[in-house]
């Protein structure tokens, strides 16, 4: 294989683009960007991720297969359970990224610039 495409570095015209727009085009539902932050502390269930995005198990697990497809999350299976969590850090990071700027939107001073003391920090 071609070295300059096995690596997708950051170039505007790299091979990985294309990828990149599709890993947005999944995060782009209000109800996988919760299931991303309900799995940044640890693997669950698909009954907990539904009582914690507020939706029925059936649609949960419709939106954990294209995030599995994806290679968001990745499952651990324990008994009949199934267990699902983030396959690294990247998809939580991106989301919170996006939370972050979805908070300067609405403020002059977003609470992720602000220290714990209430003064901005950067």
């Amino acid at each position: 294989m071609d070295a300059d495409k096995s690596t997708c570095g950051r170039d505007p015209a790299g091979p990985c683009v294309e990828l990149a727009v599709e890993i947005f085009s999944m995060l782009a539902d209000a109800t996988r960007v919760r299931i991303v932050l309900a799995l940044r502390d640890g693997a669950l269930p698909v009954n907990r991720l539904a009582d914690i995005v507020d939706k029925t198990p059936a649609a949960v697990s419709q939106h954990l297969a294209k995030l599995r497809l994806a290679r968001i999350v990745s499952t651990r299976h324990e008994g009949t359970r199934v267990f699902y969590r983030l396959a690294n850090e990247h998809a939580s990071r991106l989301v919170s990224d996006a939370i972050f700027q979805a908070e300067h939107a609405l403020s002059n001073t977003p609470a992720h610039h602000q220290g714990m003391d209430g003064r901005v920090t950067g």
